[in-house]
């Protein structure tokens, strides 16, 4: 099943394979070039692909050299993403994302400290910044709390960043919820200790995510919309709760009315090993489109997929050293190993130049 088509609101995917989005670094001022549309070129014949974090505003920013959608030159930039994607008969979204607190002041517009719901420092958490003049790995920053009324700013230059992302041809936008970033440092009680109505109470601390999707869905259409959580996760320094399955139960109820594209769960390690009850859970809630990322293998996802606990299967690492990932797939190919050294950086090296699998020297 993993390999049948499926229609993802107006868009007819090819397979249900996606590409998870992920952070490369390589996109100075947060300008698109060349070398990263081949990237995603090269990826084009999955079902669907999510683009990595891309910052909604100057001060969304937690990382050197990510790319954003806040300006014109940035949105020309991408459109060369988008064709290139296109001309291969892909189809393409993007993921917006602010850092909230995951953020160095050397990031941040005139150095001004990175905003978050509360003063509360990640403090297990570093970012990719400049300290003492030097380039490298930063502890993170202690934030400012957000003015109630600059909550409502944010979630404009989000719309902004939408549109933007409409007038450079992609089919659709994912807002990134998860991994400790600043719509998950709403939703935790324990990054959250607001006493208005953006905290406190699971209403409230899901104020601020729901409201982003409904200014979102008004402007481009629910359908191209996605949204992407990580139930029990705890990167960038965020606590397990005991309030979070009652927490995505009321998310899924209220986006399951919003009929948006889909929800994508991320398991950072712990989800699908000792929490496998809460994806048979989530299923229920929700009503909609179900994608999950994370340690999956062909076989996993397959069997996710024929279980009916999960529609679309989104895989990360794998699409990093196999470009050719679902005819690996399809074939029973081996799969390559990526460069982990060459994750980050600004080089070609260990981003454009994994081989298709017909194609590499060891066959030749």
């Amino acid at each position: 099943m993993i390999f049948n088509n499926f229609k993802l609101g107006k868009l007819e995917l090819p397979n249900r394979i996606v590409m998870a989005p992920m952070t490369r670094t390589r996109s100075s001022n947060g300008i698109m070039t060349d070398m990263n549309a081949e990237y995603y070129q090269q990826r084009a014949s999955v079902g669907l692909i999510i683009t990595e974090g891309t910052s909604v505003s100057a001060s969304s920013m937690g990382y050197l050299y990510v790319p954003g959608l806040y300006n014109a030159a940035q949105t020309q930039s991408w459109k060369k993403v988008t064709n290139a994607v296109h001309e291969e008969g892909g189809k393409i979204f993007t993921q917006l994302w602010h850092v909230g607190r995951v953020a160095h002041i050397s990031n941040q517009p005139n150095h001004f400290d990175p905003v978050a719901p509360s003063a509360i420092q990640a403090k297990e958490s570093t970012a990719w910044g400049i300290e003492d003049g030097k380039e490298g790995r930063v502890q993170v920053s202690v934030p400012r709390a957000l003015e109630t009324a600059e909550i409502g700013e944010i979630v404009k230059d989000y719309v902004a960043a939408a549109k933007n992302a409409m007038e450079a041809g992609f089919d659709g936008i994912e807002i990134h919820a998860a991994n400790g970033y600043l719509i998950d440092q709403f939703l935790n009680p324990y990054t959250n200790l607001r006493k208005d109505a953006y905290g406190g109470t699971i209403e409230n601390r899901a104020r601020f995510a729901l409201e982003v999707v409904d200014a979102i869905a008004t402007v481009i259409g629910p359908d191209r919309v996605g949204i992407r959580f990580s139930p029990f996760g705890t990167q960038h320094d965020m606590a397990i709760f005991d309030e979070i399955e009652d927490t995505y139960q009321y998310l899924a109820s209220e986006l399951s009315i919003r009929e948006i594209a889909y929800i994508h769960l991320h398991d950072q390690g712990d989800l699908y090993r000792n929490h496998y009850g809460f994806i048979e859970k989530f299923r229920k809630w929700y009503k909609g489109n179900v994608m999950f990322a994370g340690f999956l293998t062909k076989e996993r996802a397959s069997s996710m997929i024929e279980k009916n606990l999960i529609d679309l299967a989104a895989f990360g690492r794998p699409l990093i050293a196999n470009p050719d990932l679902v005819e690996r797939f399809k074939h029973n190919y081996p799969l390559a190993e990526g460069k982990r050294e060459f994750y980050y950086g600004n080089s070609p090296e260990g981003y454009i130049d994994y081989p298709k699998y017909e194609n590499s020297p060891s066959l030749l």
